[in-house]
């Protein structure tokens, strides 16, 4: 019988937009998650390796990258899981300019948020008493049914309607959209109608359910889309939203 401890065959992208994957041969441990591997080619094979993480607990969601061509928390993904024939593939989210290695730039993905208007419009100052709000509402609910999002990049990168169109907003900014479109506290929906019924915005999706499958959270970009979609036609038949 062998002595030698079973190993993990990495791949991990190395380069910048431009690169290539380079191998590593990892020890293999029992309950090995997927950023573990890549913490631990970066500590003791090549300290060169740029990657992203912080918390390390699935909180942050600044780990994300594809493994074995889907996106994933690797703080959250066992080797165990994902493996096959003892090798594993890990690189940088797709559908974001890579800045080195594992690492992405993540402006677009945050820009578009912005573009979405995807921040709180309030309508009351502190000085106002603080408005109540019904939990069983069917505004609420379906805004607490988005509103768990990390902006992660998860979904964004899984999207197909973005890799082929660049200017689609994707699905974490309309997801956020919809979330603000249904508080009532909210009062930039005009604004917010608007920005998500433009050239690149929720008329774009087409409804593959990539974002769904792949979110972390269990979020549903995809409804919160196709609620966009109605609110958005709503507001032209009414005359609310000008074409």
């Amino acid at each position: 019988m062998s002595d030698t401890p079973p190993g993990l065959t990495v791949s991990l992208w190395r380069g910048a937009q431009e690169g290539r994957y380079v191998t590593y041969k990892v020890p293999l441990r029992a309950s090995q998650t997927v950023l573990d591997v890549v913490t631990f080619v970066q500590r003791h094979l090549d300290p060169t390796l740029a990657y992203r993480f912080a918390c390390r607990v699935g909180v942050c969601g600044s780990c994300a990258m594809m493994v074995n061509g889907r996106p994933r928390w690797t703080c959250r993904t066992l080797v165990a899981k994902v493996s096959t024939g003892g090798r594993i593939e890990i690189g940088p989210l797709e559908n974001l300019p890579v800045i080195k290695d594992l690492a992405t730039d993540m402006r677009p993905f945050f820009e578009k948020w912005r573009q979405a208007k995807g921040s709180f419009v309030p309508s009351k100052t502190r000085d106002d008493p603080i408005e109540t709000i019904t939990p069983g509402s069917a505004a609420r609910l379906a805004a607490d049914a988005a509103i768990e999002c990390i902006n992660c990049g998860v979904c964004y990168s899984a999207c197909d309607t973005v890799r082929w169109n660049e200017d689609f907003l994707g699905p974490a900014a309309l997801n956020r959209a919809w979330s603000l479109v249904n508080d009532e506290r909210d009062t930039g929906n005009a604004a917010r109608l608007h920005a998500v019924a433009g050239s690149g915005g929720c008329q774009l999706c087409h409804s593959h359910q990539s974002c769904q499958e792949c979110c972390p959270q269990a979020l549903n970009p995809t409804r919160s889309i196709a609620g966009l979609k109605r609110r958005v036609t709503r507001a032209y038949l009414s005359g609310d939203l000008k074409p």
